[in-house]
């Protein structure tokens, strides 16, 4: 049996989702918990990777195993076993085939950056104190929707078949002294949010205009395109599946 797992977590103590050899990682610290209270050896597939310090307020991952479980049991003591920055919203049978990474239609993401120094947001949000034309960083993002090669904002020597992505959504929005980025896709290349991000900021700081973004974009060279953001202000907010 397949199970699909919904979870959330503070990335802050860890060095991303995928298991690193020499450094905790979100994936690590789940497999350890599972594998104990279910007595087998669990490795979980995660629906895609976050970096270092990256949160997760909505992720998911699958396993499977043989043996029948009472769930709401499992999910009360995995909770009590795993961290406090790592919690397990619930656990789900699905069909045999089906897969938290590659049945995913549409991913969103959240970019947090706050304008003044709060010593509760260190590790949740971005501070800039810099003044921003939010508008005109808004009017850049929607020029997103007009492409779909995104190789400019991916990082060098990845290894993915192609930089083709579907915007569905993207803007900016003011909450007080924060500024909230909102993207959604069908996928995303590494590093792609950040140095969208990184490169809005400069059109917020007038370094470049509307017409260079779009050329930016065209020209598919990361080298001209902004600076990638740090980590710990991003967050990935949900994943969508067809039958969920």
């Amino acid at each position: 049996m397949r199970y699909f797992i919904k979870l959330a977590y503070n990335g802050t103590p860890y060095h991303g989702w995928q298991i690193q050899p020499n450094a905790p990682s979100v994936q690590q610290t789940l497999n350890k918990a599972f594998s104990v209270l279910l007595n087998a050896e669990i490795n979980l597939m995660g629906a895609g990777r976050t970096d270092t310090g990256v949160h997760a307020r909505e992720m998911y991952a699958h396993f499977d195993f043989e043996t029948a479980f009472d769930i709401p049991k499992l999910v009360y003591k995995l909770n009590s076993y795993l961290p406090k920055d790592i919690v397990i919203y619930g656990i789900f049978p699905v069909a045999d085939d089906a897969h938290t990474r590659f049945d995913a239609t549409k991913r969103t993401y959240e970019y947090h950056i706050n304008s003044y120094k709060d010593a509760f947001l260190q590790e949740q949000s971005w501070y800039f104190s810099q003044n921003l034309d939010v508008d005109l960083m808004d009017e850049a993002a929607k020029l997103l929707f007009n492409h779909t090669d995104f190789q400019c904002f991916s990082k060098v020597n990845t290894d993915v078949n192609t930089f083709d992505c579907t915007i569905f959504e993207a803007h900016w929005k003011k909450e007080g002294n924060k500024l909230i980025f909102t993207i959604s896709a069908n996928r995303f290349l590494r590093n792609m949010v950040r140095s969208i991000v990184g490169t809005l900021i400069n059109i917020g700081l007038h370094k470049i205009t509307l017409a260079d973004f779009n050329a930016i974009i065209e020209s598919k060279s990361r080298e001209k395109a902004g600076f990638s953001v740090p980590a710990h202000g991003l967050y990935l907010t949900k994943i969508e599946y067809p039958y969920l």
